[in-house]
């Protein structure tokens, strides 16, 4: 019996490993950073091609993550805010909780690859701004693994080791004591003493440990005999978790690390200034497999032979935890464009997470006895340029505002377009108050519930047009499976057991002879899972 595509069909096509790293900036040595201890990520970037211009679409995990594994930017269909599902706080409700609904077309891409005969798995964050559809993975979990495949069968595997993230500074999650505080340079607006140096040393050490963990991982592959058939690509989900990093459109939160090995294809050692949006992640991996990029996806094939090079990067900062905002940001070679929509706030508003952070609680303490200077009470400002706009090839740490200066009028304007065409070409959401956008998806703040599947069996004798629980046929007989709401995905076992393997639903199933047991559910995101429908069929 059989829904897929064979492993036969499917084994000549390249392995994809994804190594998604969290809250970090490109602080390896590949990237030419002297402090840094990253021997086996440098060794990939030797053996590949290090991505000098890429940048997420959001400076925070959530809209990030959305829009990766989509292909779609997550203004574009009501996913711009972070932590739509979170409920309550300390702080009161936001509007939630409430799961991002898609348009009914939009899938968790690796469903693709899943219908191409690909082993998919997901070690494990998924934090999309939707519950992971049951149909995505073949493996969700932490024990996820290509290790797990039939013999053969080609996979998308992921792992997000996470120990990079923001709260791996904090003293009481920190790594074993590695790097010298003396060592770190600070960016110029974090005030340089004990307790940042000491911060972003933590930080320096959380990169070592992941950097072992990306060693075992790509030992594992060499020990299967499978280095030289995978695709290599690590990346983070956004910048890093220091003050006007994280959660900012300003490079430091948004420009990441990008490394991709390619045996046979890239260069070894080879930097390339090839701007690419992780959005632009879904589309590339698709592509790479031999399998149709769907034509609602906004990313661009950035590799291979369907590569078609992007001019600019856009990024979006909306509601992110209790703070409310909008911001937009696009990014060429050099340039960066920022647009505040309220102008009138200051840049550190209330937001309880940020405030743990020791770097953050050491600046409000200088702050308060006024003993801040320059660039280092640049947060503290009470409101903000209606644009900013930056030379990042001559201000990297972006804090010479040049928006006002005549010289840059012609990049100003060609910038501003280019924000005014993304936001109209794409639909930007963010104009959308969010009381409004989440009763659209839940009307009433009450999940929508996919409808569960129908059995409809097809032979000589029935031609299918009715839906049945059980029946016997005495020929060959196939059953498809129906699902009433728009843009479900189905899938199905024989398995019995409450943790069955489920197999996506792709085309009709052929009965074998004798009794069959079907179970079969529905999935649509934003929406909860259906309920199991069950069949027994009978083939003599």
């Amino acid at each position: 019996m059989s829904g897929n595509e064979s492993v036969n069909e499917a084994s000549n096509r390249p392995n994809i490993l994804w190594i998604s790293m969290e809250d970090t900036s490109p602080r390896f040595g590949c990237y030419g950073d002297p402090v840094a201890r990253t021997p086996n990520i440098d060794r990939l970037a030797a053996e590949g091609c290090i991505f000098k211009n890429a940048f997420s679409t959001a400076g925070v995990c959530s809209p990030s993550r959305r829009a990766i594994i989509t292909g779609m930017y997550q203004t574009s269909v009501g996913s711009p805010h972070h932590r739509t599902n979170s409920g309550k706080t300390l702080m009161g409700e936001y509007y939630s909780p409430y799961q991002a609904v898609l348009p009914p077309y939009v899938k968790v891409f690796s469903e693709y690859l899943r219908g191409a005969g690909y082993y998919c798995t997901n070690n494990s964050k998924t934090d999309y701004q939707f519950a992971s559809p049951f149909t995505a993975w073949d493996e969700n979990s932490d024990e996820a693994h290509w290790r797990h495949r039939d013999e053969g069968q080609p996979f998308f595997a992921v792992f997000n080791p996470r120990f990079t993230h923001e709260s791996g500074m904090w003293p009481e999650k920190a790594a074993p004591k590695v790097t010298d505080p003396g060592e770190v340079v600070l960016p110029p607006y974090i005030p340089d003493t004990q307790i940042t140096r000491e911060t972003l040393a933590r930080h320096y050490d959380q990169i070592i440990v992941s950097d072992r963990y990306i060693g075992n991982l790509l030992r594992e592959l060499e020990e299967d005999g499978l280095a030289d058939n995978t695709i290599v690509f690590l990346w983070s989900d956004h910048g890093e978790g220091l003050p006007r990093g994280k959660r900012w459109l300003y490079d430091s939160g948004i420009r990441i690390p990008l490394i991709v090995r390619w045996p046979g294809q890239t260069v070894p050692g080879s930097v390339t200034d090839q701007v690419v949006n992780l959005v632009d992640l879904a589309p590339t991996v698709l592509s790479l497999c031999g399998i149709t990029v769907p034509y609602h996806m906004q990313g661009q094939v950035f590799l291979g032979p369907d590569k078609r090079e992007r001019e600019y990067a856009f990024a979006a900062r909306d509601r992110h935890d209790e703070m409310h905002d909008m911001v937009r940001a696009v990014r060429d070679k050099r340039y960066k464009y920022i647009r505040n929509y309220y102008p009138e706030l200051p840049y550190l508003l209330h937001n309880q997470y940020r405030n743990r952070h020791p770097v953050m609680q050491e600046m409000w303490r200088l702050h308060i006895e006024g003993k801040l200077t320059g660039s280092e009470t640049w947060m503290f400002r009470e409101n903000r340029p209606a644009e900013e706009l930056y030379d990042c090839a001559n201000d990297p740490y972006e804090l010479h505002n040049v928006a006002g200066d005549p010289a840059y009028g012609e990049i100003l304007e060609r910038l501003r377009r280019q924000m005014d065409e993304w936001r109209q070409t794409y639909g930007d959401q963010g104009d959308i108050p969010e009381h409004v956008l989440s009763v659209m998806m839940w009307p009433d703040r009450v999940q929508p519930v996919t409808a569960p599947p129908l059995f409809i069996p097809i032979c000589s004798a029935n031609p299918g047009i009715e839906p049945a629980q059980e029946g016997t046929f005495k020929e060959p007989a196939i059953i498809q499976l129906y699902c009433a709401t728009q843009g479900a995905s189905m899938a199905y076992t024989t398995e019995p057991g409450e943790n069955p393997a489920w197999k996506l639903y792709t085309k009709p199933i052929r009965l074998d002879p004798g009794t069959t047991v079907l179970r079969a559910k529905a999935a649509r995101i934003g929406f909860k899972a259906s309920a199991e429908s069950l069949a027994r069929f009978t083939l003599e």
